[in-house]
Order: structure tokens, then C-alpha cells, then sequence
């Protein structure tokens, strides 16, 4: 899923990091942590907080904390716990799950959760009109993919049932190695049917089921507080089936963008966790040896989409749409890149550089086919494609989220294309959501882009390229890579499967739709008191396991 990595907030919130500690001589995360009150950043606003609307990570870990699917994450290694469903069984093919849903399961309004939520959540998700960009999430489930794409009308077809409240089929088209795994993302879980109707059809986006008062969740917390722009408190909820095994009270998610500003709100004691840490911080932070600093593991790769569709644009993005529809344009705009650079010098956290567009070790899979940085066959390719010395050439738009490791990032390619290739990039910032919906619609030439996996499983980073997959930004087409991920959905060799695999990975670099860069870090700030706050590959962190200790003597 895209992941923020953000910079600017207001006054007010730098105002209250200075002003922390007056009175008392304690600090608002030291007095919280005595309530059970966790603050952590979230580097932006959420775009929206229905789980089957949201796409970033950011959005994730709200919903993590008010909603719960069949099966949760664990909190040390995230592999899948029993949520909603207290057991679950497997056929021998594969293909079919039998879920056995916990009679103690309750919405925040007291109603039970039942078999029949999880049906009508399937079908909002899954029916076209209602445009779910993770709907594709779902398509391993027979019938899924044609009744979402409109080939099917009746939603009977799809492999889901309810003998009973208590009881769920799924009946997969093929055996899902990571079944369970995909379970645990927030495409599957469920919404409360008669919250969804009271505020409009089941397909109508944006409605105010979602505000604090009208929301019906069932997760480990409810929505008590959404100060747009600033922050999102969850409570928690005394209806939850396990309950008496969730340490804090509340959660706080603040929305500041600006890491300098992020940075000074957790000196100042404003915050127990920080979504990142200024590049320039880390290094010093770094050879301090600081306790506060983490960088954990990170299941993401950070890249530049490639707008490859010409169709339907606008007079002056022609030229530039038309450059970047040749793969060779493509090619050398990515061999030009430093990536060394850029993880070392620019970012500096431990990155390393990305020369495939799945992180190596992926669910045990290696990319066999690489990127290289070679600026000659760069100019080369560019001539080839009839713009010698980068002449004829449009200049190109270059968009991204505000953030200062962004900006940096952006002002890098800036530099090493100009240098390298005499191609001008004029670069275009802006907030977060804006930024999202910016991408959603297609409207940039070349574009920030960040992946964090769903799943452990090379998967998770190559269906995104399919043909008219709603998280294919870059729009484009290849029968030859739809073709390879196709076979290795129906493959249940894993040495076959991986084969295709490293074939679609050499077919992205030979047609370069996404140019990879690096391979991230997790990098954050966390106060002594928190515990429970594992290393986790898809920085996913359980509410229900993180607990507050203050320091002794407070």
C-alpha cells in the first residue's frame, strides 16, 4: 500500500512542543503514558477512514484499531491470529475455507457480528459501481474478478456463503499459499450492513457513516474524535470480545506532515511515536547510538511511476505523454538514476539501492534480472528513440507528496537527469491526499511512488502491474506480463511459480513502467515508555498487544 513519508504543520501544534512540560514539570507523553493514552504521528490527514476505500498505510493504522477481519495480525511477527473467527478449516484442495465465527463477536452498537455482514462487505467491495481501488484483493475468490469487472451481474456466483450466523464458506478459484496472510488487509474486513444503508446505497462512496457518533465498528477501539487536518482519537471499545486484554485506553493519531516540526513535538515530549525522523537527524542520530531512534525493517520499495497512457490527455501533456510511451525513454530515465546516492547520501537510514522492484528475499523469492546505472546506454536508448542529447525533448513533470525526504529525492532526479540526459524536469508538490487523488486520476507525467507489501509474497508487488488493476498508476499494457502473473496464479509449484515471477520482474525492467530506487527503512522515534511495539516488515502494529509503562518515579 502507498505510504505518506510527509512536512508541514501549524503553529499551534510546534507552539504546544515548546510549551510542553510547564506547569508540573512533566511532559503530555509522560502524563498520557500514566492514562494509557498513546500519542504516535500519522504524517498526514487520512483520506478516509472505510476500510474498503482506503489505499495508504497511514489510513491502515487507524482502521487497524476500529475494525477486525476474520483473522488478525500477530503483534511479533504478523502471522495470522484468530480474529473474528475463532477456528477456520482448509479442504484438501485448497480451495475451499470454512470460517467459524466467535460467538462474542460484537458491533460497537452491541449487534453480533454474523456471517452475513462479511457477505454484504464482499458484495460492496467487489460491485463495480462502487469502484473499490483493493478490490482485486478479492478476486482470488471464484467468481470474484468477473462480478467486479461486470462479466457476471448476480453476486450468487461468487464462491462466498453463510449456512449459517456463525458460519463462513470461501471458495477460492485456485489454492492461495497466503491465504490467511491476505485475510489479515483491510479490503477483507467487515462493515456494519445497516450503518452503511442508513447513510446511502451500498456502492455510494463518502458518506458520513464514517464520523465520530455515526461510525459502528468492531475492532478494539472506537471513533471518538476526527479534527481534520490534526488529529483522530480512538477509545476503547468495552464491547470488544477481548477486551480485558487491551492495555490502552486511547489512541491518538496526529496528522503532522512537516518532520522538523514532527521532530521537535517529540523532544518537546508531544508525541510517544513518530512516523519518521528528518534525513539529516538520522545520521547524527546514528552515530550517537541514540535509544530512541528505530529502523526496523521494511517491506517497501520506493519508485518512480511512469504515466505510459497518451489517450484522452490534455493539448500540453501530448508531447510529454508521447516521450514516455516509448519503453526506451522509460529505460534510460531509470539507468540515469544514482541510486547509491540517493540511499546513501541523500536518505541515509540504512536503504539500500533498488535494482528490481520487489524486495529481495520476498516470501523466498530473487529477482534474477536487474537495473543498472549506465548512463551511456541511457544516452544510447534516448538517441535510438530520436531525441539525441535529450533534444526534442518535452520537459517533463515530476509530482510528489510534501515531505522533506521527498523533496530531496525529487531535487536528486532533478539534477541527475539534467546532467546526465539534458531532460528538464519542472517538480509539482502536494499534500498528501491531494497527492493520492493526483495519482489516482492519472494526472502526472512521472510520480513519487511508494509500496509497502500487503502479504509476503512477490505478488503483493506484481499484481499491482496488471492491465487494469486499479493500483496500476503508470496505465500501462502488456499481454506478455499479464500473461506470466496469470500462470503463476494457477501455479502451485513454488520453483515454477517463482520462475514466472522472475520472468514478469525482467519484464518490467525491459519496459520500464516503474522505475525502482530504493528499498526502505522503517525510521521512527519511540519513547521508552511504549512496549509492544515490534519490528514488523509491513509496519503493522496491533493496538490490542502495545502497552504504556511510565518511568519509574512518575
Amino acid at each position: 500500500m502507498p505510504c505518506p513519508r510527509p512536512l508541514w504543520t501549524t503553529v499551534l501544534l510546534a507552539l504546544s512542543a515548546l510549551l510542553a512540560g510547564c506547569g508540573d514539570g512533566k511532559t503530555t507523553a509522560e502524563k498520557k503514558a500514566a492514562e494509557g493514552y498513546l500519542i504516535i504521528n500519522n504524517m498526514a490527514e487520512p483520506s478516509g477512514l472505510d476500510p474498503q476505500t482506503i489505499t495508504g498505510l497511514s489510513e491502515s493504522h487507524i482502521i487497524g484499531a476500529l475494525f477486525e477481519g476474520l483473522v488478525n495480525y500477530d503483534a511479533k511477527d504478523l502471522h495470522p491470529i484468530p480474529g473474528v473467527a475463532e477456528s477456520w478449516a482448509m479442504s484438501k484442495d485448497g480451495k475451499t475455507w470454512t470460517f467459524h465465527l466467535r460467538a462474542t463477536a460484537r458491533w460497537s452498537n452491541g449487534d453480533p457480528v454474523t456471517s452475513a455482514d462479511f457477505l454484504f462487505s464482499y458484495e460492496r467491495m467487489l460491485t463495480p459501481s462502487f469502484g473499490a481501488e483493493y478490490a482485486s484483493m478479492l478476486h482470488s475468490i471464484r467468481g470474484a474478478k468477473d462480478f467486479n469487472t461486470g462479466k457476471s451481474k448476480a453476486f450468487q456466483s461468487v464462491g462466498v456463503r453463510a449456512p449459517d450466523a456463525r458460519t463462513l464458506v470461501i471458495e477460492l478459484a485456485e489454492p492461495v499459499p497466503y491465504f490467511l496472510q491476505l485475510l489479515c488487509h483491510h479490503s477483507w474486513i467487515p462493515v456494519h450492513p445497516a450503518t452503511i444503508l442508513k447513510y446511502g446505497q451500498m456502492d455510494a462512496m463518502n458518506t458520513p457513516w464514517t464520523r465520530p457518533g455515526a461510525m459502528v465498528s468492531n475492532g478494539a477501539f472506537t471513533l471518538e474524535t476526527w479534527e481534520v487536518a490534526r488529529r483522530v482519537v480512538v477509545r476503547r471499545n468495552p464491547l470488544y470480545w477481548n477486551a480485558k486484554e487491551v492495555s490502552l485506553n486511547a489512541v491518538e493519531f496526529r496528522a503532522i506532515s512537516d518532520l522538523f516540526a514532527e521532530e521537535r513535538a517529540f523532544r518537546g515530549g508531544e508525541l510517544h511515536i513518530t512516523g519518521s525522523v528528518p534525513p539529516y537527524k538520522v545520521a547524527k542520530l546514528r552515530e550517537q547510538k541514540a535509544p530512541q531512534l528505530r529502523l526496523d525493517p521494511f517491506f517497501s520499495t520506493s519508485f518512480v511511476w511512469v504515466n505510459c497512457n497518451i489517450q484522452g490527455v490534455k493539448d500540453a501533456d501530448v508531447a510529454a505523454r508521447k516521450a514516455l510511451s516509448d519503453p526506451r525513454v522509460r529505460q534510460a530515465l531509470g539507468m540515469a538514476i544514482d541510486r547509491n546516492l540517493i540511499a546513501e547520501k541523500i536518505l541515509r537510514a540504512g536503504e539500500s539501492p533498488a535494482l528490481h522492484f520487489t524486495p529481495p528475499g520476498t516470501g523466498g523469492f530473487q529477482p534474477a534480472a536487474h537495473w543498472r546505472q549506465d548512463t551511456n546506454e541511457a544516452r544510447r536508448l534516448l538517441a535510438e528513440a530520436g531525441y539525441p542529447d535529450g533534444k526534442g525533448l518535452p520537459k517533463f513533470d515530476y509530482l510528489y507528496n510534501t515531505s522533506e525526504g521527498s523533496q530531496l529525492v525529487a531535487q536528486a532526479y532533478q539534477e541527475m537527469w539534467r546532467r546526465e540526459l539534458h531532460v528538464e524536469i519542472s517538480l509539482r508538490n502536494l499534500e498528501w491526499k491531494v497527492y493520492l487523488q493526483a495519482m489516482h486520476k492519472g494526472e502526472f507525467q512521472l510520480c513519487r511512488g511508494a509500496w509497502v507489501g500487503d502479504y509476503n509474497d512477490p505478488n503483493t508487488f506484481l499484481e499491482m502491474l496488471i492491465s487494469g488493476n486499479e493500483l496500476n498508476f503508470s496505465q500501462w499494457s502488456d499481454p506478455e506480463y499479464d500473461r506470466l502473473l496469470g500462470l503463476a496464479a494457477q501455479e502451485t509449484n513454488a520453483s515454477r511459480r517463482f520462475g514466472y515471477f522472475q520472468q514478469a520482474e525482467a519484464r518490467l525492467i525491459s519496459q520500464a513502467p516503474v522505475l525502482p530506487v530504493v528499498f526502505n527503512k522503517n525510521k521512527f522515534l519511540i519513547r521508552p515508555e511504549v512496549q509492544g511495539w515490534y519490528p514488523t516488515l509491513l509496519d503493522q502494529h496491533p493496538f490490542t498487544a502495545v502497552k504504556l509503562i511510565p518511568a519509574k518515579g512518575d
